[in-house]
């Protein structure tokens, strides 16, 4: 079994392979501890240019709580496309537990310590949303749209209370496919955080 090292509390490493995986940094706790788990690893690998995910999964057991860690380096097409594979693989696996999660990792910044965002329930179409749903897109530029408005982040929860109740109910969440993955933690934090009387947590546009 390898060994996970989290050295100065910025990435976790496998040690026998030399290799590190940078991991995001959100200013918050939302699961502080998860027992029975498999650790996978998504690289940062430059080549001829290019950017690529190198995925390490050799210990994911499917009947056990999946840990994905992530680089923050990496852009999130890239990231989400490996992402729903192992989401295939573990949910046709038959050995799969009815209870097992999967989480991202990262770091709280605030406490230094390692955290946990579980995100089990999420489906990702790498698509731009149909006509019927009220899209809340966040661009890799730190910017929030909302049908013709572009706005701060900082500001969404206002542009959010000005919806009817029928607006609310169509709500989906759209990312910019050329965001870091960091940025893609951040903003599911901010997420997490909005008054919404209903909203749909499960399903999430990549495009």
């Amino acid at each position: 079994m390898k060994k996970i090292v989290v050295f100065g509390f910025l990435f976790v490493m496998l040690s026998c392979q030399n290799k590190e995986v940078l991991l995001p940094k959100a200013s918050e706790t939302v699961v502080a501890d998860v027992k029975d788990h498999s650790p996978i690893y998504f690289f940062f690998k430059i080549e001829d240019k290019d950017t690529l995910v190198e995925v390490n999964r050799k210990n994911s057991i499917s009947s056990t709580n999946w840990l994905f860690n992530i680089d923050k380096r990496l852009p999130l097409r890239k990231v989400i496309l490996e992402v729903k594979k192992l989401q295939v693989k573990k949910s046709t696996s038959m050995h799969k537990s009815e209870t097992s999660e999967n989480y991202f990792t990262y770091m709280n910044s605030s406490t230094k310590t390692m955290a946990f965002l579980p995100f089990t329930a999420t489906r990702y179409k790498v698509e731009v949303p149909d006509f019927n749903v009220f899209q809340i897109y966040f661009d890799r530029n730190d910017l929030v749209k909302l049908n013709d408005e572009v706005f701060s982040k900082n500001d969404l929860q206002m542009f959010i209370d000005k919806l009817s109740e029928h607006q609310k109910r169509r709500i989906v969440f759209s990312f910019d496919k050329k965001m870091s993955f960091e940025q893609y933690i951040q903003d599911k934090m901010l997420i997490r955080n909005l008054k919404l009387s209903q909203n749909r947590y499960g399903l999430e546009y990549i495009y």
